[in-house]
């Protein structure tokens, strides 16, 4: 089992302690914002040390870490995935002329502070053809934060269809920014419009800086 599968893991474990015991204790508090900064000191070392990193020799050079906003649980939410009849084939828009077929797998709706919500998740044809057992769905989002303080074209975040059940999780924690938040020669999924939400994320990875 490599790292990121036991950080996910944690992750789960911290979030369904929370209704059995009525309120989140400072243990768990704690695990869930070690789980985060590994995952996130994982993503440095990976654009560092990677073979084929996205950054510039120039980038490289000067790369001090990515931005984040501080870890808030309150952005660890618990929706439910409805899953879509037909599972069909849509193109995504992207920031090049490169069209990827995606399978529409369903509707996430959560609750926010309140007041409801949802983003559509997805399934990429090409990485299922590559890892047909992985679980892993795609959810591209853009929210008030984006173009301001993050990456304008969105963010998206990775969560596992669920086992049984239809409950997923969504971290917001987790959020990342494409290759094109570092370089602009990739090309990146650009977030539907149904996946706008009318209120700030204010969690997960922020606009990129260069340090020079």
């Amino acid at each position: 089992m490599n790292k990121l599968i036991r950080l996910g893991i944690f992750v789960s474990l911290v979030f369904y302690m929370m209704p059995s015991f009525g309120q989140i204790s400072e243990d768990s508090i704690k695990i869930y914002n070690d789980t985060i900064s590994d995952f996130r000191k994982g993503k440095n070392i990976k654009l560092m040390y990677m073979e084929g990193t996205p950054l510039t020799p120039e980038q490289h050079k000067n790369f001090k870490g990515l931005k984040y906003y501080p870890i808030d649980i309150k952005f660890q939410i618990v929706g439910k995935l409805v899953k879509s009849e037909n599972a069909e084939t849509v193109v995504m828009r992207t920031s090049t002329e490169r069209a990827p077929e995606y399978i529409d797998y369903g509707v996430i709706t959560f609750e926010f502070e309140g007041k409801s919500y949802s983003l559509k998740a997805y399934r990429s044809k090409k990485y299922m053809e590559v890892s047909p057992d992985d679980n892993t769905l795609f959810v591209p989002f853009r929210d008030e934060t984006s173009g301001k303080e993050t990456y304008g074209g969105g963010r998206y975040i990775d969560c596992s269809m669920p086992e049984t059940g239809d409950q997923v999780i969504l971290d917001f924690n987790k959020a990342y920014n494409p290759y094109c938040a570092y370089n602009s020669r990739y090309s990146c999924v650009i977030p539907p419009e149904e996946n706008r939400l009318p209120f700030a994320i204010k969690a997960g990875e922020k606009i990129f800086e260069e340090h020079h």
